[in-house]
């Protein structure tokens, strides 16, 4: 069973998956927040997901933002829709600008990808998080 991470933005959405054996995580595909029950839906079904990992948003200091407060929200949406799956808030400050250090986004297609590597980095911190843990 696979983990999945999802990158929520007002405008796009990133979704990351892992392999089979829980230990690589990749960019998947970017899309807008209007398209985010019915692809789940599919996608949950056809990857065979198990957990859904979420970018919590909060401020450096650790305090809610207008976002967070939005993320929070929709994550309890999903969360009661998607009733079968394990959902989880993981921390995401600072990963959009690391995924920006990378590699500067210059195409539209650059930066569209870029929503699915910040949600790539997120479930590879789990992804090492969940090794380190076996041991």
């Amino acid at each position: 069973m696979r983990i999945a991470a999802i990158d929520l933005g007002d405008r796009h959405i990133g979704i990351a998956l892992s392999d089979a054996t829980r230990l690589i995580a990749s960019p998947f595909i970017t899309i807008t927040p209007e398209k985010l029950d019915c692809f789940l839906i599919e996608f949950i079904r056809k990857q065979s997901v198990t957990i859904i990992l979420v970018g919590h948003p909060k401020t450096l200091r650790g305090t809610k933002s207008e976002q967070t407060l939005k993320v929070e929200k929709e994550f309890e949406r999903l969360k009661n829709f998607f009733k079968d799956i394990k959902w989880q808030l993981i921390d995401e400050r600072l990963s959009s600008k690391h995924a920006n250090n990378l590699k500067k986004a210059t195409t539209i297609e650059e930066k569209l990808k870029s929503h699915a590597i910040v949600a790539a980095m997120l479930l590879d911190s789990y992804l090492q998080f969940l090794d380190n843990d076996a041991f």
